[in-house]
């Protein structure tokens, strides 16, 4: 089943082409698919849950360092390519994600400029091989894209993460095993290339796809994209599986297969924004605020990376209109709040030792050390509130690292996150 390919330039993502109701029809006859996904996920049922339990206690109850943790998604801008890697520097970051689709492999020339520039500068990168259906039809015009790639770049780039977002058909992947089918020829190249493997790349919560794929493909980093927009605020549930819950459980899949142990990291996530029209990838109730959006990344970033499981996240992208940190519409481009937040988190907490939570009904406070500060990062959900902390407050800094007055018994807590410095 195959239907003509149509890209979505202004929100970065394939159209939907495929009518529902062939998307049904072949649901159907490939029954059998789900069944075989049901029993390899059923005889994991009972250690996966012992895991997540056994995650769950131990979250945010034990020091953890961060180191490398803190990733941008960047695209080519031609002409405007020294400007994309002048603000990843002011930013502070030194990973990179740089997307090369199927459908470009003519313009290997044009991705390679700029990721020679990236790798000058200092800036390690992960290439993301997009797919479309054509790749799965035509295995081998996949198998020869992906050697293109691999004995192009291997001299600058160690991870490839090998398809994207497959379990949406919009990106041409019917079921996993058409998952399988289009990434095994990749552990043979690998090889061959001397290169690592990041996958499975699997969107949202869905998480029962990941044992059937680990098992046979031994990816050297396990990413997902973990997108959790449609539930607003990253504290907010999805059947009752807030972002901490959902990486505490991912974990405990990971190491309930044969890949236990193997480092986690989320290679695509962000929030879209209102007012962006066309370049939004979404309609509706997961578009937000430029200021919730700026919120949301710390929080998000935070709850994710103090809880152990996930080792790094690559924010999706630097540019963008519908979602970037910066606004690209106009010259010059405009950098956003998130823009702000982002190079804010990585200043203070790249490096850092996440020590403990404390414990709040109210509140999330997290607490750090770095060099020879101690410090918590701290927000609410709900309204507003004063706060007393235990130790003297000597410095108080808002979400974008600039410095402002407060009470020293009681400080303001607020859904942007604050960093508290303590004498």
């Amino acid at each position: 089943m195959s239907f003509k390919f149509e890209w979505n330039a202004f929100a970065d993502q394939p159209h939907n082409v495929a009518p529902r109701l062939e998307r049904f029809r072949h649901h159907l006859k490939h029954v059998d698919t789900y069944l075989t996904l049901f029993t390899s996920n059923l005889h994991l049922a009972l250690p996966v849950l012992k895991l997540y339990l056994r995650n769950l206690k131990k979250m945010y109850g034990q020091p953890v360092q961060l180191e490398n943790a803190f990733a941008l998604s960047v695209s080519p801008h031609e002409e405007r390519n020294q400007e994309v890697i002048e603000n990843l520097k002011e930013a502070g970051v030194k990973h990179s994600l740089v997307r090369i689709p199927s459908w470009e492999a003519g313009k290997l020339d044009y991705y390679g400029k700029f990721l020679e520039l990236l790798h000058k500068n200092g800036i390690d990168f992960v290439i993301a091989l997009l797919q479309r259906r054509e790749d799965v039809t035509f295995s081998s015009s996949w198998k020869t894209f992906v050697e293109a790639v691999f004995s192009r770049f291997n001299k600058i780039c160690s991870f490839y993460e090998v398809g994207h977002a497959w379990n949406r058909t919009k990106w041409g992947v019917w079921d996993y095993k058409e998952y399988l089918q289009l990434a095994l020829p990749s552990l043979n190249l690998a090889q061959k290339y001397a290169v690592k493997l990041v996958g499975p790349a699997v969107i949202d919560f869905e998480f029962h796809l990941y044992p059937p794929t680990l098992n046979i493909l031994a990816f050297d980093k396990v990413s997902s994209l973990l997108y959790v927009d449609r539930q607003g605020a990253p504290e907010n549930s999805q059947f009752g599986m807030t972002t901490a819950r959902k990486v505490s459980l991912l974990r405990a899949i990971v190491d309930s297969s044969g890949l236990r142990g193997r480092d986690l990291w989320v290679t695509e996530v962000n929030w879209p924004l209102k007012g962006t029209g066309k370049y939004s990838p979404a309609s509706g109730k997961p578009n937000i605020s430029e200021e919730e959006q700026a919120n949301y990344l710390v929080r998000y970033f935070v709850i994710c990376l103090a809880s152990g499981h996930i080792q790094r996240i690559y924010w999706w992208q630097l540019v963008a209109p519908g979602y970037g940190l910066i606004d690209s519409r106009n010259l010059p481009w405009r950098k956003r709040p998130s823009f702000s937040a982002f190079k804010t988190m990585v200043k203070l907490l790249d490096k850092s030792l996440f020590v403990s939570k404390i414990k709040d009904k109210k509140a999330e406070i997290f607490l750090f050390n770095k060099e020879e500060e101690s410090f918590a990062l701290c927000w609410t959900k709900g309204p507003a509130f004063d706060l007393s902390f235990e130790r003297p407050v000597k410095k108080v800094l808002n979400r974008d690292g600039e410095e402002i007055s407060f009470h020293p018994q009681k400080i303001t807590i607020e859904e942007n996150p604050k960093y508290v410095f303590f004498s």
